[in-house]
């Protein structure tokens, strides 16, 4: 198989890594329709610090026919792989609600340059069906093929952790289907020749797709039940991390701990398996009543913060506030989703004079995203009323939040960086 070329649709958070991966050993385009992020990788830079530039800047080549990787924007480069993965984003609209349009347009490129005998595969997580009912017909449509006669397809569920460097995409155990037996076994040896953690064959691409929504759904209402935890344990003026610590101690304890869940999985995922099962008139109950306990988080950490500092007799209204964090997970660049926005708007909408710290989000990014100017350097001298610990980025660890306090002020360390008796409050 190492003689088939590979073509990456999304050189994104999934792509990249993937397409570097499989770089070791084929010829591989990636193909993604921002010029600016093609630009970049051309120059062996990755903006989302998924893969190390001189990894990437290794696998790279000029020549579209060698083994190694190939970055462009141009359809025409892809028109000769036989194996099209497709690795883009799937989020949901402002009503919640799963939006397709990123996999039906990476569809419809695909299906301009389809030939007999390729191979499509799906790394997008979906809900179940959403591969064979949703994105095969536009394959036929606009390739002129017939499906499982004269093009395939198979559904491989991505497993990035972002920004972890133990658990890499290759150390990851992968969940392999296909749309017949025999290209489930071709789909299978393909992602067995860079996976060293072993794959694992779904019976199906059905199964496969709701084996993958699952697992982000199933973290999202383990967190929110300790979330809810520390709601009951803020009004009985308990600890919760302390909590969570002590029954840690036995061996079947989930290790879950409170905090904003935000992110381009866990956030969303959960939405996609209930809208589809709303499709069989079935109400999600669990699982939606996670997800609202979890979006329902960051204006409880902003309506604390204002008691607290009443209690502290420290004036609201103009209070100067420092916020430590706006990525979605600490030691990552990823603002998509972030919840730590519905703080920050909370505060605001209370009149807070907000400054908002991030080492590894980009100002210009999140200038964009959401309006906000980002400081790029905080300094001893600028003193703040309140300080909100939101992400627990390695750098905050380091830093000695009484610089930053005036004679008085409160500490809220929503994601327990530091010791306890170093804040006022732990989420």
């Amino acid at each position: 198989m190492s003689n088939k070329k590979i073509a990456i649709i999304g050189l994104g958070y999934v792509g990249l890594p993937l397409a570097v991966a499989f770089a070791e050993k084929y010829a591989v385009t990636g193909f993604d329709i921002n010029p600016e992020r093609i630009n970049r990788l051309r120059a062996g830079v990755d903006d989302t610090l998924e893969v190390e530039d001189d990894l990437l800047q290794n696998v790279l080549v000029e020549n579209i026919h060698q083994k190694g990787l190939y970055v462009t924007d141009n359809i025409d480069d892809i028109k000769d792989a036989q194996i099209y993965i497709v690795t883009v984003p799937t989020p949901i609209d402002k009503h919640k609600i799963p939006d397709l349009t990123p996999l039906y347009k990476a569809s419809e490129t695909v299906g301009k340059v389809l030939k007999k005998g390729d191979i499509v595969i799906y790394e997008s997580t979906v809900y179940p069906g959403a591969t064979e009912e949703d994105c095969v017909p536009i394959l036929e449509k606009y390739s002129g093929l017939k499906f499982n006669k004269d093009f395939f397809a198979g559904y491989s569920p991505e497993r990035i952790n972002q920004g972890d460097k133990e658990r890499t995409v290759t150390k990851i155990k992968k969940v392999t289907s296909g749309s017949t037996p025999e290209i489930a076994e071709e789909i299978d040896r393909l992602y067995k020749n860079i996976i060293t953690a072993g794959t694992y064959r779904a019976s199906s691409i059905k199964v496969a797709e709701a084996a993958k929504v699952i697992e982000n759904a199933q973290r999202d209402i383990n967190i929110a039940f300790v979330n809810e935890l520390s709601k009951i344990f803020r009004l009985m003026n308990i600890d919760t991390i302390e909590v969570l610590e002590a029954a840690g101690t036995k061996w079947n304890f989930l290790p879950f701990r409170p905090g904003l869940v935000g992110g381009h999985c866990i956030g969303i995922d959960p939405y996609y398996l209930a809208h589809k099962a709303k499709e069989y008139d079935y109400n999600p109950e669990i699982i939606l009543a996670g997800r609202r306990m979890n979006d329902s988080m960051g204006k409880f950490v902003a309506h604390e913060t204002v008691k607290m500092m009443l209690k502290k007799d420290i004036p609201v209204k103009n209070a100067k506030v420092l916020v430590l964090g706006i990525t979605f997970k600490e030691n990552c660049p990823d603002i998509r989703n972030s919840r730590a926005i519905d703080v920050i708007r909370e505060l605001q909408d209370f009149q807070f004079n907000v400054d908002v710290y991030d080492p590894w989000a980009s100002p210009q990014e999140v200038k964009q995203e959401y309006g906000l100017d980002l400081k790029t350097d905080i300094s001893p001298e600028n003193k703040y009323d309140a300080i909100l610990a939101l992400v627990a980025h390695n750098e905050f660890k380091q830093l000695n939040l009484n610089d930053f306090t005036r004679d008085k002020s409160f500490i809220y360390d929503v994601k327990a960086i530091f010791p306890k008796e170093k804040s006022d409050l732990r989420l």
